[in-house]
């Protein structure tokens, strides 16, 4: 996603943002080949007459590429869910594009419950475009509660999380994520005025909390360092509860991610407050039939 990581594996110069998506459409492309290289039952662990596997059901892949060569099979057979869930996280045009091919759950980022709209629909769009059913890949939407046993208790949580904020950190952990390079700027320049090559989702996310442009490189870095554009919900567990299921109901998104403000402090609260306040509404399972992470998600 940026220069650092590109140098930690020799990839000089760092490939630009779409073709870096082009690198990851092969790159699926043959670790699917090699995980369908072992048919299912392709294992047949026969000790008495030798046979490990039934040779008919292995094959070579043979792949040519632009970016990789591979001639397979896979050197390990093929795992009880056929391949591991494919999980993508970005929302750039082009990486709604990819996850539209590849993707059976996206985990989003979005400020608010309209952005979090505009993300679905997208991608709903964007399976059609690639030929699968809308819901064929799982939105789950980061967000950061602040639960307490009043609002008030809640929102004195979130400020004192809002006060431990280095803006600092935010403009690091920022500046990686967008791949860009605050050194030259003031800090009251504006955010219009960085070019990003990095994750241009977040970016556009955190530039939408001021579409006319005017937040400074500052404020930027106080209100990214709050939890990299993640959704805030402050209340008792009844309106976390009632928050979440109204965006599902809504149709803005399938599930969530909680993101942890506080450890372990945030999932406690979560697990013992809210998810049985859930539970009882019918908008979450109270167990997990299966055995794969696949059959867990239903994807």
């Amino acid at each position: 996603m940026n220069d650092g990581e590109a140098l930690n594996f020799g990839s000089v110069p760092h490939l630009g943002h779409d073709e870096r998506y082009d690198r990851a459409d092969e790159f699926m492309e043959v670790a699917f080949k090699l995980w369908d290289s072992w048919e299912e039952g392709a294992l047949v662990l026969d000790r008495a007459n030798g046979i490990y596997a039934d040779p008919d059901k292995v094959h070579y892949v043979n792949h040519q590429g632009k970016w990789f060569q591979s001639r397979g099979p896979l050197n390990i057979p093929r795992s009880p869910q056929g391949r591991p869930v494919i999980i993508q996280a970005g929302s750039s045009g082009r990486g709604k594009a990819f996850a539209a091919r590849w993707s059976e759950v996206i985990f989003a980022l979005q400020p608010n419950r309209e952005r979090m709209g505009v993300f679905t629909r997208d991608v709903r769009a964007a399976l059609e475009a690639a030929g699968r059913a809308p819901d064929a890949s799982k939105v789950l939407m980061a967000v950061m509660p602040f639960i307490g046993r009043t609002r008030a208790e809640a929102e004195e949580k979130r400020d004192l999380h809002d006060s431990l904020i280095d803006p600092r950190v935010g403009l690091s952990t920022l500046a990686a994520h967008a791949n860009a390079d605050f050194s030259s700027l003031s800090l009251d320049a504006r955010v219009d005025e960085i070019a990003v090559s990095g994750s241009q989702g977040n970016f556009a996310a955190l530039r939408s909390i001021a579409p006319d442009g005017s937040m400074t490189i500052a404020e930027a870095g106080r209100v990214y360092g709050r939890g990299v554009m993640c959704p805030r919900i402050v209340g008792t567990a009844q309106d976390v509860a009632d928050e979440l299921a109204g965006i599902v109901d809504a149709g803005l998104a399938d599930g969530f991610v909680i993101s942890p403000a506080f450890l372990p402090d945030t999932f406690d609260d979560f697990v013992d407050e809210v998810v049985p306040l859930l539970q009882a509404r019918g908008a979450l399972r109270r167990d997990y039939p299966g055995g794969t992470l696949r059959d867990m998600l239903g994807a």
